[in-house]
């Protein structure tokens, strides 16, 4: 999602009801833009208290704001509420469940600003918003396979067409796991070292498997065995059985880092061949991905035993 597209409409239609926000007043105006044209999100500020120093994008107004404008002189109120009811603010939002004037209320018809009531506390207000903006402006990637909840972390499966992802995953789901998405999930980049992977709508519950055609996971197994979204921590690329003699390092495999929106994620390469039980290995490979991210390397365990064993044995 681009920046530009998100405003206030969908900011409202995405979260009126967790952040209890009432419209009162400018609804021809949802179309404002939470970041305006040519500019970056990041050298913005996009909500917060009253300011007029540094500008945020929607203004949020509390107890503490109400008493300071109380405080004023009639033309100072005048030349704070012109500036607060102007293309400049995205929104207002009245936090603390405080009263609206018929005032506000004739200033924001008259300026086209949205203008919204919330029960929510003003700095629970904000964090929410803000928590949720970051999400909404995130770049964001769309990868080509299967997302998957596995062992509790989130496994994307890839790999070239027709290797056997969708079969995998179904057996994956037949033993306990969750669907998160199918062929087309999209990443987002929540934090520096956070991808979180969720389904498009379009698809979500459905899993298209060669010769069976597109089937509804959760009519079929269940609500349990569908998953909204989550954190990806491992990425599993299935690959052709490789030639005699270019087997893998039997110590250290496959392992390595995949770079997706400059966040490092662990993968694994794991070779497809008739007999191997691929659900068994995708859910080792989860167990032992738990265990590195828990500090846990076993082959590194392995090494340092097998040294002082030999260490012992020496003369």
């Amino acid at each position: 999602m681009s920046p530009l597209t998100v405003t206030i409409d969908k900011l409202h239609g995405s979260y009126a009801r967790r952040l209890e926000m009432e419209w009162l007043a400018g609804h021809g105006s949802g179309d404002r833009p939470l970041v305006p044209p040519d500019t970056e999100p990041g050298r913005i500020s996009l909500i917060g208290h009253l300011n007029f120093i540094h500008p945020h994008r929607i203004q949020v107004l509390g107890h503490s704001e109400f008493e300071y404008l109380s405080g004023l002189a009639q033309g100072a109120l005048e030349d704070i509420l012109a500036a607060l009811f102007s293309e400049a603010s995205a929104a207002v939002v009245i936090t603390d469940g405080q009263p609206v004037s018929a005032e506000l209320i004739a200033r924001a018809e008259a300026s086209g600003t949205p203008l919204f009531a919330s029960r929510l506390a003003t700095d629970k207000f904000i964090d929410h918003v803000s928590y949720y903006l970051s999400a909404m402006l995130a770049d964001k990637v769309i990868l080509h396979g299967v997302f998957m909840d596995v062992m509790g972390i989130g496994v994307l499966l890839t790999g070239e067409s027709a290797v056997g992802k969708s079969e995998l995953a179904l057996e994956l789901i037949s033993r306990g796991h969750r669907l998160i998405a199918d062929d087309a999930p999209e990443f987002s980049r929540t934090s520096p070292d956070t991808l979180y992977g969720a389904c498009p709508e379009l698809l979500r519950d459905f899993l298209e498997v060669r010769g069976l055609g597109v089937l509804n996971i959760r009519a079929m197994f269940g609500d349990s065995a569908i998953k909204k979204g989550k954190n990806l921590r491992l990425v599993v690329n299935l690959t052709p059985i490789v030639p005699e003699g270019m087997e893998p390092d039997r110590l250290y495999g496959t392992r390595h880092t995949r770079e997706i929106l400059e966040v490092e994620v662990a993968e694994i390469q794991l070779p497809v061949a008739p007999g191997r039980n691929l659900a068994v290995l995708v859910e080792a490979a989860a167990r032992s991905q738990i265990l590195f991210h828990n500090g846990y390397d076993a082959t590194a365990d392995f090494i340092a035993r097998q040294r002082q064993i030999m260490n012992s044995e020496a003369p």
